[in-house]
């Protein structure tokens, strides 16, 4: 399954995620944002973890396996602009206004903004189209929850 969402993801015109697919897309992202910094926390593993079941009314060990599984594909995705670009073409806004809502969500989990971390965020929020003002509640709200 990964060689193939890999594959359509470096292909020169990559082809729509598939509905069973976009779990796999945005734990991936959460991980990729959770990692880019250099340091990957306990804090931010498992408030991805909490995003994961919520989102996907999973049990937290079905959550644990998703992010493990979310691990290994996000070494093999392609730039972070290009594959949030999929899923902005594949997700309806509603949705993809909730992905970056969790990407804050996961970037704010150990108290602190680095500064790459607001770098990969501003990426996905780009590539998926996300207005400026919609980001700015998000992120607002994703420095409240504690």
């Amino acid at each position: 399954m990964f060689r193939e969402l890999v594959a359509r993801l470096t292909h020169p015109a990559p082809a729509p995620l598939p509905e069973t697919d976009v779990p796999h897309a945005l734990a991936a992202l959460l991980v990729r944002v959770a990692k880019s910094d250099r340091v990957y926390l306990f804090e931010e593993i498992a408030r991805i973890d909490r995003i994961l079941a919520a989102r996907f009314e999973l049990d937290p060990v079905a959550a644990a396996k998703l992010r493990a599984e979310a691990e290994r594909l996000e070494r093999a995705l392609p730039g972070t602009d290009r594959f949030a670009a999929v899923l902005c073409d594949c997700v309806p806004y509603a949705e993809r206004l909730g992905i970056l809502e969790a990407l804050w969500q996961v970037m704010m989990a150990d108290g602190v903004a680095h500064a790459d971390q607001q770098s990969a965020v501003g990426a996905i929020e780009t590539a998926l189209g996300i207005a400026d003002y919609d980001s700015a509640a998000l992120r607002d709200a994703a420095r409240s929850i504690p």
